[in-house]
Protein backbone atom coordinates (compact mmCIF):
# COMPACT_ATOMS: atom_id res chain seq x y z
CA UNK A 1 0.00 0.00 0.00
CA UNK A 2 1.48 3.32 -1.06
CA UNK A 3 1.28 6.37 1.17
CA UNK A 4 2.39 8.79 -1.56
CA UNK A 5 -0.09 11.47 -2.54
CA UNK A 6 -0.05 13.32 -5.83
CA UNK A 7 -0.40 17.02 -5.05
CA UNK A 8 0.43 18.16 -8.59
CA UNK A 9 -3.15 19.41 -9.28
CA UNK A 10 -2.60 22.02 -6.58
CA UNK A 11 0.37 23.44 -8.48
CA UNK A 12 -1.98 24.71 -11.23
CA UNK A 13 -3.94 27.02 -8.94
CA UNK A 14 -1.70 27.62 -5.94
CA UNK A 15 1.77 29.07 -5.69
CA UNK A 16 4.09 27.85 -2.95
CA UNK A 17 2.39 24.51 -2.27
CA UNK A 18 5.67 22.71 -2.75
CA UNK A 19 6.46 23.62 0.86
CA UNK A 20 3.10 22.22 1.96
CA UNK A 21 3.81 19.01 0.03
CA UNK A 22 7.11 18.65 1.88
CA UNK A 23 5.31 19.04 5.21
CA UNK A 24 2.71 16.43 4.30
CA UNK A 25 5.45 14.00 3.28
CA UNK A 26 7.35 14.53 6.54
CA UNK A 27 4.15 14.06 8.57
CA UNK A 28 3.45 10.77 6.82
CA UNK A 29 6.94 9.49 7.55
CA UNK A 30 6.79 10.18 11.29
CA UNK A 31 8.74 7.90 13.61
CA UNK A 32 7.14 4.76 15.04
CA UNK A 33 7.29 6.04 18.65
CA UNK A 34 5.19 9.11 17.81
CA UNK A 35 2.72 8.35 20.61
CA UNK A 36 5.06 9.19 23.51
CA UNK A 37 4.40 11.39 25.29
CA UNK A 38 0.68 11.79 24.63
CA UNK A 39 -0.36 15.29 23.58
CA UNK A 40 -3.33 17.40 22.53
CA UNK A 41 -3.44 20.23 20.01
CA UNK A 42 -6.47 22.46 20.32
CA UNK A 43 -7.75 25.63 18.70
CA UNK A 44 -8.62 28.04 21.50
CA UNK A 45 -9.69 31.00 19.36
CA UNK A 46 -9.77 32.25 15.78
CA UNK A 47 -5.98 32.71 15.74
CA UNK A 48 -4.81 30.94 18.90
CA UNK A 49 -3.79 27.38 19.67
CA UNK A 50 -2.71 25.30 22.66
CA UNK A 51 -0.42 22.27 22.79
CA UNK A 52 -0.73 20.16 25.96
CA UNK A 53 1.81 17.42 26.61
CA UNK A 54 1.40 14.78 29.32
CA UNK A 55 4.76 15.12 31.08
CA UNK A 56 4.08 13.08 34.21
CA UNK A 57 7.16 12.72 36.36
CA UNK A 58 9.00 15.59 34.68
CA UNK A 59 9.80 18.72 36.68
CA UNK A 60 9.79 22.08 34.87
CA UNK A 61 13.61 21.99 35.00
CA UNK A 62 13.58 18.65 33.10
CA UNK A 63 11.62 20.18 30.20
CA UNK A 64 12.79 22.48 27.44
CA UNK A 65 10.66 24.43 24.96
CA UNK A 66 12.49 25.98 22.00
CA UNK A 67 10.73 28.14 19.40
CA UNK A 68 12.47 28.45 16.05
CA UNK A 69 11.13 29.93 12.82
CA UNK A 70 8.33 27.57 11.73
CA UNK A 71 9.30 24.95 14.32
CA UNK A 72 8.49 24.24 17.96
CA UNK A 73 10.75 21.70 19.70
CA UNK A 74 9.76 20.29 23.10
CA UNK A 75 12.09 17.93 24.90
CA UNK A 76 12.23 16.25 28.28
CA UNK A 77 15.26 14.69 29.93
CA UNK A 78 15.45 12.94 33.28
CA UNK A 79 18.68 13.17 35.27
CA UNK A 80 20.70 9.91 35.16
CA UNK A 81 21.41 9.92 38.93
CA UNK A 82 17.74 9.22 39.69
CA UNK A 83 17.81 5.88 37.83
CA UNK A 84 20.31 4.17 40.16
CA UNK A 85 18.62 5.28 43.40
CA UNK A 86 15.37 3.38 42.85
CA UNK A 87 14.66 -0.32 42.53
CA UNK A 88 11.44 -0.90 40.57
CA UNK A 89 9.51 -4.16 40.81
CA UNK A 90 7.26 -2.96 37.99
CA UNK A 91 7.79 0.15 35.90
CA UNK A 92 4.62 1.26 34.10
CA UNK A 93 5.10 5.03 34.12
CA UNK A 94 7.25 5.88 31.13
CA UNK A 95 9.56 8.68 32.16
CA UNK A 96 12.08 8.25 29.37
CA UNK A 97 13.45 11.24 27.57
CA UNK A 98 11.62 12.56 24.55
CA UNK A 99 11.72 15.16 21.83
CA UNK A 100 8.60 16.26 20.03
CA UNK A 101 8.65 18.61 17.03
CA UNK A 102 5.73 20.64 15.70
CA UNK A 103 5.89 22.38 12.33
CA UNK A 104 4.43 25.87 12.70
CA UNK A 105 2.80 27.97 10.01
CA UNK A 106 4.31 31.32 9.14
CA UNK A 107 3.81 33.98 11.82
CA UNK A 108 2.81 31.55 14.60
CA UNK A 109 4.57 32.60 17.81
CA UNK A 110 4.76 31.02 21.26
CA UNK A 111 2.94 33.20 23.79
CA UNK A 112 3.55 31.22 26.98
CA UNK A 113 4.44 27.87 28.49
CA UNK A 114 3.36 26.51 31.87
CA UNK A 115 3.70 23.26 33.81
CA UNK A 116 1.07 22.10 36.30
CA UNK A 117 -0.31 18.75 37.43
CA UNK A 118 2.00 16.81 35.12
CA UNK A 119 0.89 18.71 32.02
CA UNK A 120 3.05 21.05 29.96
CA UNK A 121 0.86 23.65 28.26
CA UNK A 122 2.12 25.86 25.44
CA UNK A 123 -0.03 28.68 24.07
CA UNK A 124 0.54 29.83 20.49
CA UNK A 125 -0.80 32.79 18.52
CA UNK A 126 -0.99 33.38 14.77
CA UNK A 127 0.02 37.02 14.23
CA UNK A 128 0.14 38.29 10.67
CA UNK A 129 2.20 41.51 10.44
CA UNK A 130 0.33 44.62 9.28
CA UNK A 131 2.50 44.81 6.17
CA UNK A 132 1.26 41.38 5.05
CA UNK A 133 -2.44 41.90 5.71
CA UNK A 134 -4.61 42.57 2.66
CA UNK A 135 -5.38 46.23 2.10
CA UNK A 136 -7.90 47.87 -0.18
CA UNK A 137 -6.48 50.17 -2.84
CA UNK A 138 -8.61 53.20 -3.70
CA UNK A 139 -9.01 53.98 -7.40
CA UNK A 140 -8.59 57.63 -8.33
CA UNK A 141 -11.45 59.29 -10.26
CA UNK A 142 -8.98 60.98 -12.64
CA UNK A 143 -7.94 57.55 -13.89
CA UNK A 144 -11.58 56.68 -14.60
CA UNK A 145 -12.02 59.78 -16.84
CA UNK A 146 -8.77 59.10 -18.69
CA UNK A 147 -9.80 55.50 -19.42
CA UNK A 148 -13.26 56.55 -20.68
CA UNK A 149 -11.73 58.71 -23.42
CA UNK A 150 -11.88 62.41 -24.39
CA UNK A 151 -15.62 62.37 -25.20
CA UNK A 152 -16.51 61.32 -21.63
CA UNK A 153 -14.37 64.15 -20.22
CA UNK A 154 -16.19 66.77 -22.38
CA UNK A 155 -19.62 65.46 -21.40
CA UNK A 156 -18.69 65.59 -17.71
CA UNK A 157 -17.60 69.26 -18.02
Amino acid sequence: MSTAFDLSPLYRSMIGVDRMADRVASALSSPVDASYPPFDVEKTGPDSYRVTIAAAGFAPTDLEVVAQPNLLVISGKKPKAEEGERNFLHRGVAMRGFERRFELADHVVVRSASHADGLLTIDLQHEVPEALKPRRIEIDQADQQRLAGPDAARKAA
